[in-house]
């Protein structure tokens, strides 16, 4: 039996003894450097980004026999390619196949959402500015049943006077048009975003790690014409580390890249252990799936039946089984 302390310990959020379920153990699959973004193609190749946003390479994982001369994999299963020469912030795949991914393009300096056809190379920019100004940092992303993305975008300490210079998260619809749906002060720090399998809630990560910064997931009422209304908070992870990427299964449930093994000299506390919290649709943490590597980063479901979430943290990307089957948001 898994004792649920991972991913905060308000009584609110405490599942009970009844919802546990038995320990899942992550296995690595491939070690590199600082990991992030995984998503899943339909074939079941998974996708993530080494080396954080700049100066980083997009890879792809294929289970199978190693090849012997791709990176990160002496002693581990499958085989990874490398798909360019510069990574991401976040990937998802949206409905045709195609890769979205938050980035800063091949030099550092582009920030943006971009589509990719992976089996041309072919690169479209969704996403460049907001009312004249180039974005700052775009960090996580989704879509929506109607194809729209969503994506969280934050400045760093000093923006140019060029950039938005503001923390909000911004909506692109079909036919090119972004619109900013939520900035701050309403916002402090967002994160992970992600959507509900039945388009009508978004959820949205705070991860401040300054004292008294939120560190929570919000919950919004997404309306059909993409707009958020009735904000609550829906999980406090506060005062530890907040959450950083997550995905949903087809129940509704939030899987929430989270916590700390070791102090990383922030004023996050050490109360929430790295791992996967697993979050009812009801704010009540299930399952915690503990991974022994920080940074935990993100998350993403995969395999024939969906039932394979994909992690990254740290230096490795790990997999492990969980009994509900994903979606690929």
């Amino acid at each position: 039996m898994l004792w649920l302390t991972g991913c905060g310990d308000r009584p609110s959020n405490r599942a009970t003894a009844d919802q546990q379920s038995a320990a899942a153990e992550a296995e690595p699959i491939a070690s590199l450097t600082l990991t992030e973004g995984p998503t899943v193609d339909r074939d079941g190749a998974v996708y993530f980004t080494v080396g954080g946003v700049v100066g980083a390479r997009l890879l792809k994982w294929t289970d199978g026999e190693p090849g012997g001369t791709e990176p990160g994999l002496r002693g581990l299963p499958g085989r990874v390619e490398v798909v360019r020469q510069y990574g991401a912030g976040a990937l998802i795949f949206d409905a045709e196949g195609r890769l979205l991914a938050a980035e800063r393009g091949p030099n550092g300096d582009r920030p943006g959402v971009t589509r990719t056809n992976v089996k041309s190379g072919e690169v479209q920019w969704l996403a460049e500015r907001y009312q004249g100004k180039r974005f700052d940092n775009p960090n996580d992303l989704t879509i929506d049943g109607k194809g729209r993305v969503y994506f969280t975008d934050r400045p760093g300490a000093k923006p140019s006077p060029d950039e938005t210079g503001i923390n909000a998260v911004y909506r692109v619809d079909p036919d090119g048009t972004v619109v900013q749906i939520l900035k701050a002060p309403e916002i402090e720090r967002p994160n992970g975003i992600v959507i509900s399998p039945d388009d009508k809630i978004l959820y949205l990560i705070e991860a401040h790690i300054k004292t008294g910064g939120a560190r929570l997931i919000r919950a919004y009422d997404l309306a059909a014409d993409g707009t958020v209304a009735n904000m609550r908070v829906f999980y406090n992870f506060s005062p530890g580390r907040s959450g950083d990427g997550m995905t949903v299964d087809t129940q509704g449930n939030l899987y929430v890249a989270a916590g700390l093994n070791l102090p990383r000299g922030s004023d996050e506390t050490m109360d929430n252990k790295a791992g996967i919290c697993v979050i009812s649709p009801a704010g009540q943490l299930k399952r915690f799936i503990p991974i022994p590597e920080d940074l935990v980063t993100n998350v993403a479901f995969g395999g024939p039946d969906m039932k394979t979430l994909y992690v990254t943290a740290g230096k490795t990307l790990f997999r492990v089984r969980v009994d509900t089957a994903g979606t690929g948001r």
